[in-house]
Order: structure tokens, then sequence, then C-alpha cells
């Protein structure tokens, strides 16, 4: 396994400075978020991804995905917190389409920058919109969307989260049968699972042979705890445990710590996670 770094700890930095910021305290991987103020793919152009290229390729760190989860650059006032629209499930088919749309702008970074996957999250239906219908919006958006995938050689990971459409690990397995195609599967936050309160060592076996990649924060109250992202030693999660179950089940790819929690101290934030975590890389 290798330890990488989202850049959506470095919002107050360009996508550049932050990739040679995480690859200055040792991290073999950077995801790369997909969203204002980094890869807003609307904004973001031909010079914009040269200076990416140029960091990458002075750092020699390589990227382990895409997160594609929000697009709080379509607002202007967006709010604080985590936000999903418009989402791959809105009843409206222009905002759908233009999610979809979004979502392969995302496979284009991917396949530029060497990354494995990209991910995404279902989103909540909206007031008006029966979960059935959600449901089939969501079946028809990653047809789509994996149909432009998976041509390029990228994976496609829904990243579920309580309180979304898709939001614990039995959802996530589910929706892999229905969707049935090899590109896609489970962006795996083990703190999301914890928070739903699933037991970390039996999500990461349920999950086995469908993880596109793998989101890890340290939760307060471990399971059932707080949805807050922290660093790890700061919550309850035995790392330990998780890391044994990720070798267990064969797992060998990117394990990324995402602490966007810590805007005003990203530096610390990535130093204090990989030497809290290095050990079991």
């Amino acid at each position: 396994m290798k330890l990488a770094f989202s850049t959506n700890a470095y919002t107050n930095y360009t996508l550049p400075e932050a990739v040679r910021r995480i690859a200055d305290h040792g991290y073999a991987g950077v995801e790369l978020l997909g969203d204002a103020p980094h890869a807003y793919f609307p904004e973001f152009d031909a010079d914009d991804e040269a200076a990416l290229a140029d960091a990458l390729d002075e750092t020699g760190i390589a990227v382990s995905n895409v997160n594609a989860n929000t697009a709080m650059g379509y607002y202007p006032d967006a709010p604080e917190t985590a936000f999903f629209e418009p989402s791959v499930i809105n009843p409206d088919p222009d905002l759908r389409a233009w999610r979809v749309d979004y979502t392969k702008r995302a496979v284009d970074l991917a396949e530029s920058t060497g990354a494995p996957a990209v991910c995404l999250a279902s989103g909540s239906p909206l007031p008006g919109t029966l979960p059935e219908e959600a449901y089939d919006h969501l079946l028809a958006s990653l047809d789509e969307i994996l149909d432009y995938a998976e041509p390029r050689g990228v994976d496609v990971g829904v990243e579920f989260e309580p309180e979304l459409l898709v939001e614990c690990t039995d959802e996530a397995l589910e929706l892999v049968d229905d969707v049935g195609r090899d590109g896609f599967g489970i962006n795996l936050d083990l703190g999301h699972s914890a928070v739903y309160g699933e037991e970390l060592r039996e999500t990461i076996e349920k999950a086995a042979g469908h993880i596109t990649g793998v989101h890890l924060e340290d939760i307060a109250g471990g399971v059932r705890g707080k949805h807050y992202h922290l660093v790890p030693g700061d919550g309850d999660l035995d790392f330990a445990e998780a890391f044994a179950a990720l070798e267990d089940i064969g797992y060998d790819g990117f394990v990324t710590l995402e602490l966007y929690t810590y805007p005003d101290r990203p530096d610390e934030a990535a130093r204090r996670a990989f030497e809290a975590l290095e050990r079991y890389a």
C-alpha cells in the first residue's frame, strides 16, 4: 500500500503548490481535488493543466485519484460544508447532464495524469424525488460516465456517505452489482463507514475486490462517532486493524488521507498524518 494526501486540505494554495507541499512530506501519491479552487473543470484550462503537469514532473509524485465528489465552484455563494448538487441524481435532466459531463472532465484529468480512478458521490434525493427515481437516475448517469471512462482505462468509484442516497457499504455493493461493470467500484472512506456504525474490518472484507481507492481520516468516538475528519491519532479509529484488514484482502493501492478540515494548517495535518501512518503502509 502507498500513502497519498488529498489537495482538498490545501484550498488556500494553488493546485501546483499543494502538490509540491504534499510531496515534501514524503507521500507517494496526491489526490487532486476536482473542484474549486483547484480543478473546477469549467474553468480549469490548458495553462492550469500544464502547471499541474510541471509540479507532478518536478516532484515525481503519483496521482492516486481525482476527487469529483463535490462541485462547489458551480455556486457563487457555496456553503462552507460539502454540497453535492448538481448531482448525478438531480431530477432536472439538464443539471444531471451537467454533472455527468463534469465527471467526464474528471476522467480526462485522471487519464492525463495517470490516475487510476476518479470518485464521485451519489448525492441526496431532492424534495419531491422518490428514492427509486433517484436510483434510476444514478444508474443511467453511471452508465454514461462508464462508457466514457472504461475506454480510457480509468476506474470510477462511488463514495458512500451517511445521509446520501448511497450511504453505507451494503448499499454501495448493491449498486456495484446493479451497475455490473468491471470499471465501477467503491472509493472506500473508512471514516464514513465508522460514522455509519460499521466495523472497519467487516467493511473492508465485504468490499474486497471492488475497492478503487481508500480514503482515511480519524473520527472522534470511533464507530458512530461524529462526522468530522481528524488527523490519525486525534480520534478513536484503530488504524493498525484497518491496515491489517486491507493487507489481508490483498489491497495494494493508495490509501489517501482526506483532511479538508485543516485548511489553515494543512502542512501540520499532512506531516502528523504521515508520521502516524507510515509504519503501516
